[in-house]
């Protein structure tokens, strides 16, 4: 099932239900557009350099392989550090060598978002969508959304940056 795209306050409502690591995963995902699995590999070094560098995070991403560099508010910064384990900012519940899995990040919004009785298929990708259609609004530019999102495709950045109207078009008026 794909997921759905809610508007950030509406997401931001449904974050405030979550466990609070999860719920900072969250937050670094809608504010930087990474994908969850990317969040989550996020080492302490990697973080604490970025104190350093003007909040500036780069990252490999698991998926694609390409680097992506993003900027992280110090605050968020902040926060994330003051829960990071030795080697993962989340770390495993279980093994602390290991980093904390995408899919008990995935059940606790899914918790979450039953609480709120929400028609839309909420999962950790809905915040990617949420920062691509914020750029999009705040930019105007669908190749500055791509280009931050490390998109090859116009197509696939089109129905990211365009998923507020996609789901107006989805609802009976």
């Amino acid at each position: 099932m794909r997921a759905g795209w809610l508007r950030t306050p509406e997401l931001e409502h449904v974050l405030a239900a979550l466990m609070p690591a999860n719920r900072l995963v969250m937050e670094v995902c809608l504010t930087t557009g990474y994908r969850v699995s990317d969040v989550l590999s996020l080492k302490t070094e990697q973080l604490e350099r970025s104190s350093h560098n003007g909040g500036r995070v780069t990252v490999r991403e698991r998926k694609t392989g390409k680097l992506r560099r993003c900027r992280v508010p110090a605050d968020l910064v902040y926060r994330c550090m003051s829960q990071a384990g030795r080697v993962y900012v989340f770390e495993g519940r279980f093994d602390r060598l290991r980093h904390r899995t995408r899919q008990a990040v995935y059940k606790d919004l899914r918790r979450a978002a039953k609480l709120f009785r929400l028609d839309v298929h909420v999962s950790p990708h809905s915040a990617r969508k949420a920062w691509a259609v914020d750029e999009y609004h705040r930019t105007g530019s669908i190749t500055r959304v791509q280009r931050n999102l490390n998109h090859t495709d116009p197509s696939v950045t089109m129905l990211y940056a365009l998923a507020d109207q996609l789901e107006a078009r989805k609802r009976p008026k």
